[in-house]
Formats: C-alpha cells, sequence, structure tokens
C-alpha cells in the first residue's frame, strides 16, 4: 500500500493528516453546534479554540503521558505511531528532549485551561474575554519560540527539512498556525480594546459637559 503513495508519502502519514482533519471538524461541529449565536467574527475565534484545546489535550496530552513514562521511540499505539512520523521533521519528539516536554507540560495544562475559559468568556461575552485571549496569545508564541529558539541557537541539528513534506507541512504548516492566529487575536483585542477605551472616554467627556 505505501508503495502506490508519492514519494514521502506512507501511510502512517496519511493516517496521520486525517486525524488532524477529524480534530478541524470536531471542532467547526463545536463551534456550529455552541456558537450559532455569536457574530461571524468571534465564530472563527471559537473555531481556532476550540480546535486548538482539542490539539492540546488529544495529541499533546498523550505526548506528555508517553514523555513522562517513556519516551515516544518506546510507546505503543496509534499516537506514538503519529508523533513518531513528526519526529521525522523533528528528532527532539523522539526522545522526551526536556526543553520540549517542560513547554508541553505548561501548554497542555495552562493553555488548555486558559483556552476553555476563553471559550466561556466569548460565547457569553465576559467582561475579561480580551485579557484571557491575550494571556493565551502570548502563551502560544511564547510556547513556539521556546520550542523552536534553542534548535536555531545550535544550528538547527534535530530539524530535518530535506523533504517538503517535514518542512512545509510539519514544521512550517502545523507550528505556523500557532504563530499566525495568536498573532491575529492579539491585532482584534488590541483593537477592542481601543475602541473600549475611546468609547469610555467619549462618555468620561459627555458627563462632564452636561455637569
Amino acid at each position: 500500500m505505501d508503495s502506490a503513495a508519492p514519494p514521502g508519502l506512507s501511510l502512517v502519514t496519511v493516517c496521520s493528516l486525517l486525524a488532524c482533519c477529524l480534530q478541524v471538524l470536531a471542532a467547526v461541529l463545536l463551534t456550529h453546534r455552541y456558537g450559532g449565536q455569536s457574530s461571524a467574527e468571534d465564530r472563527w475565534v471559537l473555531l481556532w479554540l476550540f480546535y486548538d484545546v482539542i490539539v492540546h489535550l488529544t495529541l499533546e496530552g498523550p505526548f506528555v503521558y508517553m514523555s513522562l513514562v517513556g519516551t515516544v521511540e518506546t510507546s505503543e499505539g496509534p499516537l506514538a505511531e503519529l508523533w513518531r512520523e513528526y519526529s521525522k521533521a523533528d528528532s527532539r519528539w523522539l526522545v522526551s528532549d526536556p526543553t520540549i516536554v517542560s513547554v508541553e507540560i505548561l501548554t497542555v495544562v495552562l493553555d488548555s485551561l486558559i483556552g476553555l475559559l476563553l471559550i466561556h468568556a466569548v460565547l457569553k461575552d465576559k467582561y475579561y474575554r480580551h485579557f484571557l485571549q491575550v494571556a493565551l496569545s502570548v502563551c502560544e508564541l511564547y510556547g513556539g519560540w521556546m520550542t523552536f529558539c534553542p534548535d536555531w541557537l545550535m544550528g538547527s541539528p534535530h530539524l530535518d527539512t530535506s523533504s517538503r513534506l517535514y518542512l512545509w507541512v510539519y514544521l512550517v504548516f502545523f507550528n505556523g498556525l500557532w504563530v499566525l492566529v495568536p498573532v491575529l487575536l492579539l491585532v482584534q483585542s488590541w483593537f477592542c480594546l481601543r475602541s473600549l477605551h475611546a468609547l469610555r472616554t467619549d462618555t468620561d467627556l459627555k458627563s462632564r459637559k452636561n455637569m
């Protein structure tokens, strides 16, 4: 079956990418179920947040467990196969690299919790929505920086960019999502908070004039 696949693709690769598609589908269904009354912009935010939390809990959570009790390399099961596939692009994920595991523990515990609270804040239009949105976005960006910067400083000895699949899909696309979207959320929060400040300023000016 693998022999009929294009170069660089294997059955594990295809199954791993399909699993990622199922995560997106789950996020779409959850957004449709719970975000139907939200604005179009907030539905996109919810779609990302549901996907973000799903990935943290269903992919990175098991990675943390496998890394704490052993390594991905010595683990068995479909998720171990998925992470072994990804480790072809970044070998640190195969051997329980301390920096990677430390970042992922924080991601799974803290980012998932903030993400769930932020989903609630968006759905219920809570006053603390943008505080959580900024906090989560900064955490995601910092996690990405600490994942790659240590290896870059050493000359990227653990990264394999010889394959277009490894470089553009595994490294750039999947990691780039957690850079692009948090930046966009920070921009949204900036404009929303600026609008709220301008509205409050206008209200204060009107109140002073009426006095």
